[in-house]
């Protein structure tokens, strides 16, 4: 007599397939579309502690520009014919954790695809709710915490000091420039073209607004910065570093967070070695020069986030999104973002 077994049933679900943009190649210069790959391809169902996600939005990030290099960094380059990297807000599709459900909508890092499989332990979830979930990539996300931990780790603005912040529109500069107003210091945003220059104004509250290919740039910034300068948050490098080093106080502080301006050099600029005048200034001026990238300061993120949401509820910490809509505009939006032609924090719509 045979035994009584337990009948199981189990949805059968097709294979799921995503289309991807991988690396086909490492750019030389300026990244180009003969860089990158479009294809479909299927995705290997998920494993106990995996969940099956569908891409909403895809981050873009000047860092980008380092993991395709193969060349040594803080991070593992991205591998030919591998998925280009980048943060994700997705839905739940299918989970095998409990802790999410189908319908829920998660932070993760799918990358440049409409699809992903990934760890449930490395999704954050998030609440539709409390903000506009697309700030998970932005003002609330990476570019937010950069923002806040270079600037209060490093820069420590003390009440009455000068902030400048170059590349302020963007989402860690407007970010940085808020912050330093919060903590009550003066903030001085840098930003290239009129429209952006507005920007900083009207919409983020900066106390003064330069445009640094205005000729007399380095003028304006003498003007807009009379007792010198005591925080440089640096995100550009190239001429604008040249007409902030002579400004730079005693004991200023200066948080390296990126150097977009070099980001597509093959070669060093021309000219002659200003190296010894940068660390004469160093010497002379008591200087604390830090690059740094934000998962240094990890143990900072349950401050930043309960902190963070309350300023943008309050209406102290504003924040501006550049949306393109579909996955096939990620390459040449990202070639904009490397010059400078996006609003605001840059971001693929993938999927409604």
């Amino acid at each position: 007599m045979g035994t009584m077994g337990t009948v199981t049933h189990r949805k059968v679900v097709p294979p799921m397939k995503t289309t991807r943009i991988v690396l086909a190649s490492r750019p030389t210069g300026r990244p180009e579309p003969a860089n990158f790959r479009t294809e479909t391809v299927e995705l290997d169902p998920p494993k106990p502690g995996q969940a099956l996600l569908q891409t909403l939005y895809l981050s873009l990030d000047p860092y980008m520009r380092g993991r395709m290099s193969d060349a040594p960094s803080y991070a593992p380059p991205v591998e030919i014919d591998e998925t280009m990297c980048g943060a994700t807000v997705s839905r739940v599709l299918e989970s095998t954790d409990p802790a999410l459900r189908p319908g829920d909508i998660v932070l993760g890092y799918g990358g440049w695809q409409t699809h992903s499989v990934e760890y449930v332990s490395y999704l954050r979830a998030l609440d539709p709710a409390a903000a506009p979930i697309t700030t998970a990539l932005g003002v609330l996300g990476m570019p937010g915490f950069t923002a806040y931990s270079g600037l209060l780790t490093i820069g420590r603005p003390q009440p009455g000091e000068t902030v400048v912040v170059a590349a302020a529109t963007g989402p860690v500069g407007a970010t940085v420039g808020q912050i330093a107003k919060i903590q009550g210091a003066r903030a001085v945003g840098i930003a290239g073209g009129p429209e952006k220059v507005a920007l900083l104004r009207d919409r983020f509250g900066f106390d003064a607004a330069l445009d640094h290919r205005a000729p007399d740039f380095a003028d304006q910034l003498a003007a807009a910065t009379p007792d010198g300068i005591d925080v440089y948050f640096e995100n550009v490098g190239g001429p604008v570093f040249d007409a902030v080093l002579p400004r730079l106080n005693k004991f200023a502080r200066i948080p390296v967070c990126g150097l977009v301006a070099n980001y597509n050099d093959t070669e060093l600029p021309p000219g002659p070695d200003r190296l010894s005048l940068l660390m004469s200034n160093v010497l002379r001026k008591s200087l604390t020069l830090r690059g740094f990238i934000q998962t240094e300061f990890l143990d900072q993120a349950g401050d930043f986030y309960p902190a963070a949401t309350q300023w943008l509820a309050d209406g102290r910490l504003k924040y501006l999104e550049d949306v393109v809509d579909g996955l096939d505009n990620a390459v040449p939006a990202f070639q904009g973002l490397l010059t400078g032609k996006n609003l605001g924090k840059l971001v693929i719509k993938v999927a409604e």
